[in-house]
């Protein structure tokens, strides 16, 4: 992707060297979330903690790398590309686009949704609308998930964005109520569409990525294995042997390749309704 002296965005919060200590509580459907994106790379859901004291403090050893400098001008850079594509979206569509804001951690981060590790990977609170990475998932996803190269992570940063839409559209707020009312096993066929719709979205922004000549050769191909990496039935596959497809929170990794290339077909919010979708 070319990025480099582009422009960054001024919503980026940088708590690295801070260690997160404290939480603002758990809300029943926003807790239910940060629950929900812990799995998106295979992460553990009891890195989530319900510590109620303290906050974020500061750890004055950490010094930033040259690496993790060009990945926070990096993500900061496909950020900003992400709130010009969905501002002009929103426009089209008679609304108005409230960005995001993306935080910088290290280790463990604290946010409206609760407290998180790095092990939780890359997720979107709608409590705060903020976005939470830790850099060093950038390595992760080219080792541990055999997803190299820059657009991998363009992708991963496009999809949580992709919730962030999905906050501002309501749609979260019409999920998260059936929890209570079905079986776990149903529940998750929804979060699976909840899920795809990030994965168009990210399309759709990749889409105008391409379209403003910003994709290099390999880009797209490296966005699909990253989308392939993170299914449901290949993480469970590489983790415990065997899938369990009742489990499923967040679609297959064909599922999950087709609906990024739909959305990157489309270019658009119209035609990513998942949840209307007879086959996924």
């Amino acid at each position: 992707m070319k990025w480099k002296g582009r422009e960054r965005s001024s919503n980026v919060e940088d708590r690295r060297g801070m260690s997160g200590k404290g939480i603002a509580g758990i809300g029943g459907g926003v807790g239910i979330i940060l629950l929900i994106v812990i799995t998106l790379m295979g992460g553990n859901p009891t890195e989530l903690l319900g510590d109620l004291t303290g906050g974020d403090q500061q750890n004055t050893t950490y010094e930033e790398t040259a690496q993790e400098k060009e990945a926070a001008d990096f993500v900061s850079v496909v950020l900003a590309d992400t709130e010009r594509v969905w501002a002009k979206e929103f426009k089209e569509d008679g609304k108005t686009y409230k960005k995001p804001t993306l935080v910088l951690y290290t280790d463990q981060v604290s946010s409206a949704c609760g407290q998180a590790g790095k092990s939780v990977g890359p997720f979107y609170c709608p409590g705060d609308q903020k976005l939470y990475i830790d850099l060093s998932f950038y390595n992760e996803l080219q080792t541990k998930y055999g997803a190299p190269g820059d657009f991998a992570m363009a992708y991963v940063i496009a999809h949580e964005v992709g919730h962030h839409v999905q906050t501002l559209l309501g749609k979260s707020d019409e999920i998260m109520p059936l929890r209570k009312q079905m079986s776990e096993e149903k529940f998750n066929k929804y979060l699976v569409r909840f899920e795809l719709q990030a994965d168009y979205y990210a399309g759709v922004w990749a889409h105008h990525a391409q379209g403003e000549n910003l994709l290099e050769e390999g880009d797209l191909e490296e966005a699909l294995t990253a989308a392939n990496a993170v299914g449901d039935d290949t993480l469970q596959e590489k983790g415990q042997g065997y899938v369990v497809p009742e489990s499923f929170t967040h679609g297959t990794s064909a599922q999950r390749e087709r609906w990024f290339q739909k959305g990157f077909d489309n270019g658009t919010i119209e035609g990513g309704d998942t949840f209307k979708a007879k086959n996924l």
